[in-house]
């Protein structure tokens, strides 16, 4: 169903008539964004990856550091991946520099240390999929393919009106084959931009769309309608998230903490982490669990609860700061080779690393799960961002 509209040609009619008014708006009204500045492919494939699933504002701090740390393809392939996680720690949803990671070492070995300017090839590369090629390509190559997200869904079926489900696949594809037979071809990247901006800061996601700003209000048929809160439609797809109980140990053995790393697969795979376990314990079965485990714990220390939510599964955590003598366990344990072990992994504590907090700051990663219990090693350095 559309709103004034009778079939696809005229949907397209009407995007076309829009696009030097969003140019013109563009020019204007883009924010100042470091990427943006400097649109190198590198720069832009990097920001494009770190955008999904963070806010811009939160993302240009990530990028800066990042870049300092890898300017360009070569550098990011030869990257261990414990500073790989280092730099990309706070960014969440890891697997992206993973796949970073594994395009960079496919485009030295294929392509010359450079980022393809062929939207095909783009596409083959891991983690990138339709949006970010057509980004990479239009942005950083000024090649005339659309990259169409979230944001450019809502801005042109608001546009026309329309209350096709933008969930289907073949909504967004039929999309990108409209802007592309209509991208101008002088500037594809900067109308790209122009529907990515409009729609994070004017047709907004959450809440009423800032209509009086808009550069082609005269032209939207969801203006005229007033039926912004049902455009666009989404079917609705996401399971419950399901809340998992655990309990989590800041072990401290003289003035080092214990970290170790998660099992390759699964939730968190390969990320260093503060030992825990399922369920919620409470303080004296928790100093039990640790003792069984052949640690000698001179004193247990309430930490509080805390919640982390993932997309699909939800940590409601109790934590423990657990003060431990020098016992056989604690002594074994000290250097990261320690954790390559088989018996390392699994729910218990075995695998434990102890270093000193500064050099968990400076060399390891550990997600947000654990931003508030990680803070008690935290105190040995205010600020450690200088260094990334």
């Amino acid at each position: 169903m559309r709103i004034g509209m009778k079939n696809g040609m005229e949907e397209e009619a009407l995007y076309r008539a829009g696009i030097d008014y969003l140019l013109d708006w563009y020019d204007l009204n883009q924010r100042i964004l470091p990427w943006r500045q400097n649109p190198k492919p590198y720069y832009v494939w990097i920001s494009e990856i770190m955008l999904q699933q963070t806010r811009v504002e939160a993302v240009r701090r990530y990028f800066e550091r990042f870049i300092a740390k890898l300017p360009e393809v070569g550098a990011l392939a030869a990257v261990s991946e414990d500073l790989l996680f280092k730099l990309w720690e706070g960014l969440g949803y890891y697997t992206r520099a993973r796949n970073l990671k594994k395009a960079a070492e496919i485009m030295v070995r294929d392509y010359g240390g450079e980022v393809p300017g062929d939207y095909k090839i783009l596409l083959s590369l891991p983690g990138i999929g339709s949006y970010t090629a057509g980004a990479v390509a239009s942005i950083g190559f000024g090649l005339p393919e659309p990259a169409v997200d979230g944001n450019v869904l809502r801005v042109m079926k608001r546009m026309a009106g329309s209350f096709d489900d933008i969930s289907k696949a073949s909504v967004k594809k039929r999309l990108e084959e409209q802007i592309r037979d209509m991208i101008p071809k002088d500037r594809p990247g900067d109308y790209n931009q122009a529907l990515m901006e409009l729609g994070a800061t004017v047709c907004i996601p959450n809440g009423k769309p800032l209509c009086e700003a808009c550069p082609v209000m005269h032209l939207c048929r969801t203006f005229y309608s007033g039926a912004w809160q049902q455009i666009p439609v989404k079917a609705a797809g996401k399971k419950e998230r399901q809340i998992r109980e655990r309990t989590v140990f800041v072990l401290k053995r003289e003035d080092r903490y214990g970290i170790r790393k998660r099992e390759e697969k699964g939730l968190l795979a390969g990320l260093w982490e503060l030992p825990g376990t399922e369920n919620r314990l409470g303080i004296e079965e928790a100093g039990n669990y640790l003792k069984k485990l052949g640690y000698a714990v001179k004193d247990m220390t309430p930490l509080g609860e805390a919640k982390h939510i993932f997309s699909h599964m939800e940590w409601h955590m109790t934590g423990y700061l657990a003060d431990l003598g020098e016992d056989e366990k604690t002594e074994s344990a000290g250097n990261p080779e320690f954790v390559k072990d088989s018996e390392a992994y699994g729910e218990g504590i075995p695998g434990v690393c102890f270093f000193h907090g500064e050099e968990i700051i400076r060399k390891y990663s550990l997600p947000s799960a654990f931003d508030a219990y990680k803070k008690q090693f935290l105190k040995e350095k205010d600020d450690q961002d200088s260094e990334f």
